[in-house]
């Protein structure tokens, strides 16, 4: 793979830079699409060549990774759902893609920038692309073996988080005792648990249980889902006990460090399938 071009469309968080870095260690040439005020500066460290744009900005970014001669690319990172409905200045080339749009949606948009660069020969690729290893395998990954209250909870919790991310609504929900205290909208995965922590507080009652997937029809392109050890960190403020992850579709940003920190906050994580719940 050694002086392979990539390209990599960063957006927000630790997601890119963990990319970066293991493409620069495998030998390819990584052009990197940076986004103002939302990519991490540091990804300039990993890059053979970055280009910085505003949000908005279509045409430039293609035209870049074009006349890099990058073939194939990654769209990665956090982007706020909330800067799609303002502060957003498009070029033609996006004003054209969002008229196109049938809804405003993550999924939709994502498809259409990548049909827009495929159109331009430039493939979009699995968002685990040399990530492999750092997907969530099925089991108890850390902490102590659930009790039946705790299992029973996980799994409606988990129709729950399915339902809701069918509708591209969430990917999270937080839980407790079978009852949903706190679903996941555009604030993201750990303003919810802190969300559900604030409406349970002084409540009295058992440990809250967080359960995360991925979309029933999960584009590996784009969106995957991925924990990381802030998480684990902000469910010990917030009294929630449980995290299960969906396996085989979420990225853990850093395994040794997950791992710490869960050792840490005595958080019991759980990879699982809609085969860990039978008869739900």
């Amino acid at each position: 793979m050694s002086n392979e071009k990539i390209g990599l469309i960063a957006g927000g968080g630790s997601f890119p830079l963990l990319f970066a870095a293991e493409a620069k260690k495998a030998g390819l040439d990584v052009f990197v699409v940076g986004l103002n005020d939302i990519s991490p500066k540091e990804i300039e460290q990993y890059a053979a060549e970055t280009r910085w744009f505003r949000l908005g900005n279509v045409g430039g970014p293609i035209d870049f990774l074009r006349n890099s001669g990058v073939k194939k690319a990654l769209m990665i990172g956090q982007i706020p759902h909330v800067n799609i409905f303002g502060g957003i200045v498009p070029d033609l080339r996006a004003a054209k893609l969002l008229f196109k749009l049938r809804d405003k949606k993550a999924k939709a948009i994502f498809s259409a920038v990548a049909e827009e660069l495929a159109s331009d020969g430039i493939e979009i690729v699995s968002s685990a692309t040399l990530l492999g290893h750092l997907l969530v395998k099925p089991g108890l990954l850390a902490g102590k073996k659930p009790d039946a209250g705790t299992l029973k909870t996980a799994a409606y919790g988990w129709r729950a988080a399915k339902a809701i991310a069918a509708l591209d609504i969430g990917l999270t929900v937080v839980l407790r005792d079978q009852t949903v205290i706190a679903v996941e909208g555009m604030e993201g995965t750990d303003e919810c648990i802190r969300r559900a922590g604030q409406l349970t507080k002084g409540r009295g009652g058992s440990t809250l249980t967080v359960v995360k997937v991925a979309r029933p029809d999960q584009d590996m392109r784009f969106d995957l889902p991925v924990a990381g050890a802030r998480t684990l960190h902000v469910m010990k403020e917030s009294g929630a006990s449980t995290l299960v992850i969906e396996a085989g579709k979420t990225l853990i940003l850093g395994m040794d460090e997950f791992l710490a920190a869960a050792k840490e906050t005595g958080v019991t994580v759980i990879g699982a399938d809609d085969s860990t719940f039978p008869g739900k």
